[in-house]
């Protein structure tokens, strides 16, 4: 195995002999292993490197695992990275205490390493296929995030965290005011979207639907620079607004299926819209009708 095939881990624990232990049953097992003796230490490298999964040892001076865990999902880029605990405490309290803040799993001390390794590769595969179900929605344009009932953000696609993060005090958690206005738009049944125009992103929040066990799932929109682009196209072609949309679709190389998932339309509609797009442009296909709108779009000034 190549290093750049080999996950990486984080060893969490202040104690000497467990992570000599640890760092040479991993090591053999084939992963990258990284050190950090406290807390803090933790913090600061995966502010350089993110690892693919985290052992943590829950009793440590100064920050303690349950503390640095709960930062650590604090970093967008961390927040569906497998934490696994390693600790002497089995009372129930303990066990809860972890889960609540984001811990997938729980080994109790002495560590039996055979078991160890099994938990870790179950929890890296579930993690593989939730990063690649978020950076599939990506990939066809669809910003993704899910709420609780209550407004607590449940999870997001990659660039949905980067976007959310307007509406989040320092350590990550949403405000108090984004979360009022959010539950009051959830309680209306909304078919419009809500607009956050004052950010320095502006975003739209769609809602998608209401899952089975209750999640909400909501559709971001970046619109500062959609709606730059769509006035663009629509102003320099005579577009309509929907036209315009469908056009700065194709500009970026997406298919109709994917058009009409991004705007809720259906692949024939979207074709209706194609039909007019190609008659307004004098063009017969979608390559010569992308190739004018990134020409347009890239010599505009307001899109530079």
């Amino acid at each position: 195995m190549s290093p750049a095939d080999k996950p990486t881990v984080l060893i969490v624990d202040d104690d000497i002999n467990t992570v000599s232990m640890l760092n040479d049953n991993l090591d053999n097992a084939g992963f990258t292993v990284l050190v950090a003796l406290e807390g803090s230490q933790a913090l600061s490298i995966t502010q350089q490197i993110v690892p693919n999964i985290i052992l943590m040892d829950a009793m440590m001076p100064h920050l303690d695992g349950f503390e640095t865990s709960r930062r650590l999902r604090l970093n967008p880029t961390l927040r569906h990275t497998p934490i696994i605990f390693m600790t002497g405490l089995s009372e129930t309290r303990n066990v809860v205490d972890a889960f609540d803040i984001g811990v997938v799993d729980y080994v109790i001390k002495p560590i039996r390493i055979e078991e160890l390794l099994a938990r870790m590769r179950t929890h890296l595969h579930n993690s593989q296929l939730t990063s690649s179900a978020y950076n599939a929605l990506e990939s066809v344009g669809q910003l993704t995030c899910a709420f609780s009932p209550q407004g607590r953000l449940l999870w997001a696609t990659p660039h949905s965290y980067r976007l959310l993060e307007q509406c989040c005090d320092k350590e990550f958690t949403l405000s108090r005011p984004f979360v009022n206005r959010l539950l009051a738009w959830l309680r209306s049944a909304p078919a419009q979207p809500l607009v956050l125009s004052g950010l320095a992103l502006p975003l739209r929040l769609h809602l998608m639907r209401t899952t089975d066990n209750g999640e909400l799932l909501l559709r971001l929109e970046e619109t500062a620079k959609k709606d730059d682009e769509c006035a663009i196209l629509r102003r320099h072609f005579a577009l309509t607004q929907r036209e315009s949309e469908v056009m700065s679709w194709i500009a970026k190389g997406k298919t109709n299926r994917e058009i009409g998932q991004i705007l809720s339309l259906s692949p024939r509609t979207v074709n209706k819209h194609l039909e007019q797009i190609f008659r307004k442009l004098a063009v017969d296909n979608r390559t010569s009708a992308a190739a004018l709108a990134l020409r347009i779009l890239e010599s505009s000034p307001a899109h530079s």
